[in-house]
């Protein structure tokens, strides 16, 4: 009951808070639409940051309003519905059910992790390499989430981990935060990413290349912030493996394993290869989910699209979207960026300073708004960030994603929160993970990933 009503009352707070503003005469200089669009930024931000309501709900509140509020034109409001990113969305919700309801994804961890007993650094390994390696195939965070932790759940238990063991423990936090960590280095694997993509078309019209992104961000934020996640957890959660029984023994590879299977794989050598034939990832997730339900061709029921695939994701992003366009179009972006830049402060010719910068705010933010709603509010600002540093705009977008792929508190990416409360996992606890994480990441990660980019010229691209 004090959870309702305190809810209720932040509900109240944050409506009354977005009324003031859209209702307050604009100060000089500043056009009315602009005062609307900061209230509704507030309304909707405030929502989907406290969670006071479901986000797809947020999301429609979102449409609404702004159009019956007249806002914006209503191809501005429902731009990111032209996006191809938002297609990778439902692509990705179909896919990522259909790996579920196969069973090919506890298929491919059981047979990355094995039968055999391995020390406890080697299972954590183990754990997050299978994290790593299940998001190049399955573009939905709380869904892997969801398929790998009864899976490691079972395999530490195996290995002599008791639930609620410091061991047992660190193998669950490896996998949860390398699935949404480690995941942001590859495009379509976490709804940040997703939103930053969009964000740059619809916004730029700048397509981010998925072989690209890959090259950019995963040998920092994949591969050393894995080795980075696995030192960590063996330093705060420390423990000793034994046998402790057998593991079921899988079930012969179904027909239906084997055609999702070859789906994934197409999928992942086009998505990999999209700068040679040109073919955006939005087309390529949605035309995967089409096949893979495909009468015989595909792996799946096509009534599982109406009866397993859970829609709110894709209004979700779509609204996040349509915000950022709603904003640049009202110029309510610009006039962020030119008060965040008397803060930043921003120099031509400071690449160091200017990327560090970027990064911290773009971490900083996602403690206000959470870590999805992140890109909404920071991809609007970059071309006045791009400009200020004399950067390509690509690099300013670019560099937002090293920042939110910095988790300092687990409340900020909703998929933590999911797999924490599947696993039964303190806050406390996720602490002794996230903190240090987040403290290496700022002041050692954010450093070398400006010297990788300083070698492969990303700055002048």
């Amino acid at each position: 009951m004090k959870a309702c009503s305190s809810s209720a009352l932040t509900g109240l707070v944050i409506v009354a808070a977005a009324a003031a503003i859209f209702f307050a005469p604009p100060p000089a200089g500043v056009a009315v639409n602009v005062m609307h669009t900061a209230g509704l930024l507030v309304l909707v931000m405030g929502l989907w940051a406290t969670g006071v309501l479901p986000e797809a709900l947020t999301a429609l509140i979102f449409f609404a309003l702004a159009v019956l509020f007249q806002v914006a034109k209503p191809e501005v409001i429902f731009s990111g519905f032209t996006s191809g990113t938002l297609w990778l969305v439902l692509g990705g919700l179909v896919i990522a059910e259909a790996v579920r309801m196969t069973g090919l994804g506890e298929r491919i961890a059981r047979a990355a992790l094995g039968t055999r007993v391995w020390t406890y650094p080697q299972l954590v390994t183990a754990a997050v390499l299978v994290a790593v390696a299940l998001a190049f195939l399955m573009p939905a965070t709380v869904g892997r989430i969801l398929l790998l932790v009864p899976i490691l759940a079972a395999v530490a238990e195996r290995h002599g981990l008791a639930p609620g063991s410091a061991g047992h423990n660190g193998v669950l936090f490896a996998v949860i935060v390398a699935s949404f960590q480690c995941g942001t280095a590859i495009l379509p694997a976490n709804a940040p990413n997703l939103v930053l993509a969009g964000a740059a078309e619809t916004l730029y019209g700048v397509q981010l290349i998925y072989a690209e992104y890959l090259w950019a961000q995963f040998p920092v934020m994949g591969i050393i912030k894995g080795a980075l996640i696995v030192a960590i957890v063996c330093r705060m959660f420390p423990a000793q493996t034994r046998a402790a029984g057998e593991a079921a023994v899988l079930q012969p590879i179904s027909g239906a394993e084997k055609r999702l299977a070859a789906i994934l794989l197409v999928s992942l050598l086009l998505w990999a290869s999209d700068f040679l034939h040109g073919i955006r990832p939005g087309w390529i997730g949605l035309g995967a989910a089409v096949v893979a339900m495909l009468p015989r061709v595909g792996a799946v029921p096509v009534t599982m699209f109406q009866e397993r695939v859970r829609f709110g994701s894709f209004f979700y992003i779509g609204a996040v979207l349509g915000l950022g366009a709603v904003m640049l179009d009202t110029g309510l972006s610009r006039a962020i960026g030119e008060a965040l830049l008397q803060v930043v402060r921003l120099e031509e010719g400071a690449d160091a300073a200017n990327f560090m910068s970027l990064s911290v705010l773009s971490t900083l933010a996602s403690m206000i708004v959470t870590n999805p709603a992140q890109p909404a509010l920071l991809a609007p600002l970059a071309g006045s960030f791009a400009e200020a540093a004399g950067w390509p705009i690509q690099a300013a977008l670019m560099t937002m994603a090293v920042g939110f792929s910095t988790l300092l508190l687990p409340y900020q990416a909703p998929p933590v929160v999911v797999g924490m409360q599947l696993a039964a996992l303190r806050v406390r606890d996720a602490l002794r993970l996230t903190v240090p994480l987040a403290l290496i990441s700022v002041f050692v990660l954010i450093p070398v990933h400006y010297l990788w980019w300083r070698i492969i010229g990303y700055f002048s691209h």
